[in-house]
């Protein structure tokens, strides 16, 4: 039995998902991927819906059993809340609150970041009052069921980790200035199951993602700006640790890392406001090693996109470049716009791409740019999208934004 049981947990977590629920940040286990048949590639006013949001955020929406979920803060900083719509008509069902504050942040930052994670049972949330922050938990109908304080947050850019949820237990990124936490809890309680301490630079921003670990079981594989590293999801013992090592400054991790198609390597992104880049592959075994590195063009907060022998990203002044996955060498570098803070996302071989006016370029996930559409949103856009049932939803400054054949009729 246990090939089969090896075979199952690897399509399980696949990173070419077929469509279904898009339960976290950049979807089924952050990839940023989907088979989608009825995602359009190309499309008209008639097929672009919008309906207003509550307050302000950047935080991504999720999907899950027929209901989209996001996060905002109200215009005063007073309250949190988590706004749930129906799916298919984005009909507001409910908006759950809880209290809030002011807090400093960057210019690109908001008091609701964060993206909320779903596990069919529970939507878990972690807000920032502006000094403290906590984890949530609600139920599908918008009841609080459990809270979790966490502490100050300490970050001269403000809070905006997003937790995971994988086999009834929530992960979170518990990364800030001058301390770092990667932390388990018990997702119907709240309870700390464990926690690890990493080495504390600066805060960071990425989410775990989990991996079949080679021997039957699965990992949950996390970065910052002390490296890349693999732990047991029950337990947090540590399978393997790669140390960053950096020329000046330690950079700050913001976009997640992302595996390679066979799972073996593993792609990590770095970076600072001053213009500062470095990108990594890590070979993942039990003694991890540097294979390839860049320290010019890579993003520092939009995430790469694997599919297939190939690496793609947009970066943040907005160049869109293909690298050979295993080597890192370059197969094209395109200035198709400027300003891009929102992850791309990859649906049936396409990319979909958003700059921070709200521009959606679509573009072919080959080794050769072919551009494949271009339309305007009028609004800006932080907030990486989301895809489920062939409609694309982008959250901007003050809409949400769904994308499907006929959907306006």
């Amino acid at each position: 039995m246990r090939p089969i049981v090896i075979l199952l947990l690897s399509l399980a977590l696949t990173t070419n998902t077929l469509a279904a629920d898009w339960p976290r940040f950049r979807g089924p286990n952050g990839a940023g991927m989907v088979d989608d048949a009825g995602v359009l590639t190309k499309w008209t006013d008639a097929d672009v819906i919008k309906v207003p949001v509550p307050g302000r955020g950047n935080g991504s929406p999720i999907i899950s059993k027929g209901k989209l979920f996001l996060q905002a803060a109200s215009a005063d900083g007073a309250e949190r809340m988590l706004i749930c719509y129906d799916a298919a008509t984005l009909k507001q069902q409910w908006i759950a609150k809880v209290a809030g504050g002011k807090g400093k942040t960057h210019a690109k930052n908001s008091l609701a970041s964060s993206t909320p994670a779903a596990d069919n049972n529970r939507i878990y949330c972690l807000f920032w009052d502006g000094n403290q922050i906590g984890l949530f938990a609600f139920d599908y109908s918008g009841k609080q069921l459990w809270r979790t304080p966490l502490g100050s947050f300490k970050s001269q850019h403000g809070a905006g980790q997003s937790p995971v949820s994988f086999n009834g237990k929530v992960y979170l990124n518990n990364d800030q200035d001058g301390h770092a936490e990667f932390v388990c809890f018990d997702g119907a309680t709240g309870k700390k199951v464990w926690s690890v301490e990493r080495t504390p630079f600066r805060s960071c921003y990425s989410s775990p993602f989990f991996l079949p670990d080679g021997k039957g079981g699965t990992e949950v594989v996390i970065s910052s700006t002390a490296g890349l590293a693999g732990y047991e999801p029950d337990t947090g013992k540590p399978n393997w640790q790669w140390s960053w090592s950096f020329e000046g400054m330690a950079l700050r991790t913001v976009g997640c890392a992302v595996a390679s198609t066979d799972q073996g390597t593993i792609f990590a992104i770095s970076g600072d406001g001053n213009g500062a880049r470095h990108m990594v592959a890590v070979r993942r075994t039990s003694n991890p090693e540097l294979i390839w590195e860049k320290k010019r063009g890579t993003p520092y907060v939009p995430v790469p996109l694997i599919q297939g022998d190939y690496i793609y990203w947009i970066n943040d002044n907005g160049f869109a470049i293909c690298c050979e996955a295993k080597t890192g060498n370059e197969v094209f570098n395109e200035h198709v716009t400027s300003g891009v803070t929102a992850s791309p996302i990859l649906v049936n071989g396409n990319i979909y791409a958003i700059n921070e006016r709200g521009t959606v370029f679509v573009f072919a996930a080959k080794p050769k740019y072919e551009q494949l559409h271009k339309a305007e949103l009028d609004e800006q856009v932080f907030a990486s999208p989301a895809v489920t049932e062939g409609r694309l939803y982008i959250r901007g400054q003050s809409h949400l934004f769904v994308i499907g054949k006929g959907v306006s009729k």
